[in-house]
């Protein structure tokens, strides 16, 4: 049985996520349930995943949720930069968590390529 917690990626996914739903407090009220909420969702969305692949029986179960992680991983990369462009987050925000989510994205590139052989 495999334990998500000795997986790197998610560390990573999970303390992303964390500091996204931090930094997010601070975003307009009116934005609520607009961009806060779908940037923290997809960022929550990639340590999920990988946690529920890490579940399944086979590889290939697992590689899906970990190929569904990485569209999250985009879709948090593309939301940082929308915020960003917004004000919402000051320049050296975006430029550190834009460096993790890049991180993240490529590690689980490498984990589904693996769980793909």
């Amino acid at each position: 049985m495999r334990n998500y917690r000795k997986f790197e990626v998610w560390k990573k996914s999970h303390e992303l996520a964390l500091k996204v739903y931090k930094l997010t407090k601070g975003f307009p009220k009116e934005e609520i349930y607009g961009i806060t909420s779908q940037l923290r969702r997809a960022s929550l969305s990639v340590p999920t995943n990988i946690v529920e692949g890490v579940s399944r029986n086979t590889e290939k179960e697992f590689a899906h949720f970990v190929n569904i992680a990485s569209g999250s991983s985009t879709e948090v990369e593309y939301l940082l930069e929308f915020a960003s462009e917004l004000n919402y987050l000051s320049y050296k925000d975006h430029e550190n968590l834009n460096k993790e989510i890049v991180s993240v994205r490529k590690m689980l590139n490498v984990l589904y390529r693996k769980l793909k052989k």
